[in-house]
């Protein structure tokens, strides 16, 4: 989100030549903050300010851009000035605006970039998004296990400038394999002469270049880790992934995960709702839409096959809304409640009898609450309603009661199993869980409701 309120005195203090006034402005706001104010100008104006600010504060203010907003200023016809950019960002997110940058763009800038740093962006883009290796950083620090502390410290400050985190230290051989690990506290606590090899973890908590992003940010977070280091199939030690990249994957991974269960399609990413396109939203949501609204129909057929008993018992139809929206809601809770334990690792596939278990006790307390008040509805304000003659009101009441009741318990049970059976066979539990349960319940349920009621009331 932009923030104009800054952006005029920048642009005077620029035109007036006052660069100095301008950095001291620059130096007592966080860069995040500077980026709001800046992002509020045209893109010839935010180069103007970016020149004459020093380059790796420049690049610091840069970052905080939203990623939409650097790929627009990337677009634009100051490629060398871009070139330079890309040599001072952090590593990954200068990968992360290359993936988005149209290819004959990135032909234009990348050349002129150092070789160096040039070799690394391409390296880092190529890796598929959503893994470890599209939101890893090649900037980390290293030591050898041959080395003394003192030796590891002073390279330790000729690194330290450069690297996005040295807290964590990693000790590689002679084929860069990762072989351990040391922190900033091991190095100070250690005495001068002991070695590197003497100190390291060697059980060190690692992941794949090619793993998926999300469990990943998971084992960060289980193992309370500041970064994890990235290694490929030969155990070469090939980047890091810190603490502040996780919240970001979260973050989307958690967006993704609401977008799913409302049976949204399409890419699935934070902050970008207003910039997508309306025809874009269309065809994101159309495809599940049209499939539910076909299925819904059999819950139609199902209604007019039992019109006999509506006839009969026009009371039927007054629980129907409350039928559907207790199947739902139960439903929704318990399958909620297991994908989001599913994508916490907290339940697998293989204890679906203890979680089915464990719902079927919840579901009857459930149902006897709500048996309960549908029972209290009959009575109360049922006398009025259309019934054979001789049928009990009490009965009638008893007969949606239990079959209410049923509803809530198979609800709840298919909130359960769909999540757990889609991951059973490797599907995305958000994605099976909430479109087909809907229509599900919806389906159970009334033939659940009307063949009870049928059976109960000897139809």
């Amino acid at each position: 989100m932009t923030n104009p309120i800054l952006a005029p005195e920048l642009l005077e203090l620029i035109d007036n030549g006052d660069h100095a006034k301008l950095r001291e402005v620059v130096d007592t706001v966080h860069p995040a903050e500077t980026a709001d104010f800046v992002a509020a100008l045209d893109d010839t104006d935010v180069w103007r300010f970016l020149s004459v600010v020093p380059q790796q504060q420049a690049a610091e203010i840069f970052s905080h851009f939203d990623l939409e907003r650097q790929v627009e200023l990337a677009g634009g016809a100051n490629r060398r000035a871009m070139a330079r950019m890309l040599e001072e960002l952090p590593h990954d997110d200068r990968a992360d605006l290359v993936r988005r940058l149209d290819p004959q763009v990135t032909e234009q800038i990348l050349p002129l970039v150092a070789k160096a740093e040039r070799e690394d962006i391409r390296k880092l883009a190529s890796y598929a998004e959503g893994t470890a290796g599209a939101l890893m950083s090649s900037d980390y620090a290293t030591l050898r296990p041959d080395m003394t502390v003192a030796q590891a410290l002073e390279q330790v400050r000729l690194q330290a400038p450069s690297r996005e985190t040295i807290y964590y230290i990693y000790v590689v051989d002679e084929n860069h394999r990762l072989i351990g690990l040391v922190s900033l506290k091991d190095l100070i606590l250690a005495k001068p002469g002991q070695t590197i090899r003497d100190i390291m973890h060697e059980d060190v908590i690692s992941t794949d270049v090619n793993d998926d992003q999300e469990p990943v940010a998971h084992k960060i977070e289980k193992y309370d880790l500041l970064a994890i280091p990235v290694v490929n199939g030969d155990g070469k030690l090939v980047g890091i992934i810190t603490h502040d990249d996780v919240l970001d994957v979260i973050r989307q991974e958690q967006q993704e995960d609401v977008e799913k269960l409302m049976a949204i399609g399409g890419r699935h990413l934070a902050g970008e709702y207003l910039r997508t396109p309306a025809w874009t939203h269309f065809r994101n949501r159309v495809t599940w839409v049209v499939i539910l609204a076909i299925l819904g129909l059999v819950s139609g057929l199902i209604v007019q096959n039992f019109e006999g008993l509506l006839l009969q018992f026009a009371i039927l139809a007054a629980f129907m809304p409350m039928l559907a929206d207790t199947g739902g809601n139960t439903g929704s809770q318990s399958a909620t409640l297991v994908v989001r334990a599913l994508a916490m690792e907290e339940v697998r596939p293989k204890d679906m009898l203890r979680v089915i278990l464990k719902e079927l006790r919840v579901s009857i307390l459930l149902a006897v609450v709500l048996a309960l008040v549908a029972f209290g509805r009959v009575m109360a304000f049922g006398g009025g309603s259309t019934m054979p003659e001789g049928a009990s009101l009490a009965w009638v009441g008893m007969a949606i009661s239990i079959a209410l009741g049923f509803q809530v318990i198979s609800a709840t049970l298919i909130g359960a199993i769909l999540p757990l059976g889609a991951a059973k066979m490797k599907l995305d539990p958000a994605v099976v869980a909430s479109p087909a349960l809907t229509t599900i319940v919806d389906i159970t349920g009334l033939l659940l409701f009307f063949g009870t009621a049928k059976l109960l009331l000897g139809v």
